[in-house]
């Protein structure tokens, strides 16, 4: 037997902590039953999510993917407001979702999958997953202001943990930011805290998987080898 969450994010529903809050709100059920947190099942039993049956993990082929995202997609599975998603650029027949966020006019490299166990090790804080940025800045940035993001400000009433910071001497309004978490909107709140407009943001890297090849807008698979990479730095 497995705990449910775990099972849940097998089958591509989400990151356990999204199906954990599935579970607590009521949305899935085991047998006709509300599920609780915590509970364990066998997989052979009839599970749902909002009335919709999960198919079992090892039923289905396992999907892993990289897109240069274009600006003007949210970065979500649907929108309730029409807009846009990253998965309309896919069309996949099988159900993904993205791992982790960019905003909506943050470009370049974000995975998709339909395995929820990868995207938990990808997103949780503790697997320390470097992510690199180019910044475009409205005006020049300072030593003083990049040493201070770097050490780490309070934003939203939490630390910031240090981060790396590359300037480019020909044109200091132009950054390229190492991270090892991903807070919601996190690079544009950190310079505006130091009174900066963020004009670009381009995610060039995510846990090593770059778009080199890719013209914005375009995806491929992920090669097995680099699967196989991903799951090796976080077991």
């Amino acid at each position: 037997m497995e705990r449910l969450n775990t099972h849940l994010a097998k089958a591509g529903v989400g990151a356990r902590r999204k199906v954990d809050a599935l579970i607590e709100h009521g949305h899935v059920t085991v047998d006709g039953h509300k599920a609780v947190l915590g509970q364990k099942v066998e997989g052979t039993e009839d599970i749902r999510v909002n009335g919709e049956r999960i198919v079992p993990p090892h039923s289905k082929k396992l999907i892993y993917i990289v897109l240069n995202k274009p600006a003007g997609y949210v970065t979500t599975v649907n929108d309730e407001r029409g807009r846009k998603t990253v998965v309309d650029i896919v069309g996949s027949k099988e159900r993904i979702f993205p791992v982790g966020r960019l905003d909506k006019d943050t470009t370049g490299v974000l995975l998709l999958t339909n395995d929820g166990e990868f995207a938990y090790k990808l997103t949780h804080p503790k697997h320390n997953i470097e992510k690199v940025y180019d910044v475009i800045l409205d005006v020049p940035c300072s030593e003083k202001d990049k040493d201070a993001i770097s050490r780490g400000l309070v934003i939203d009433g939490v630390q910031t943990r240090p981060c790396e910071i590359v300037m480019f001497p020909k044109d200091r309004r132009h950054v390229r930011i190492v991270l090892h978490e991903g807070r919601n909107r996190q690079i544009r709140k950190m310079f505006s805290a130091r009174d900066y407009n963020v004009k670009k943001l381009d995610r060039i890297s995510c846990a090593s998987i770059s778009y080199q090849g890719l013209k914005v807008g375009e995806w491929r698979s992920l090669t097995s080898d680099e699967v196989s990479f991903i799951e090796s730095m976080v077991p």
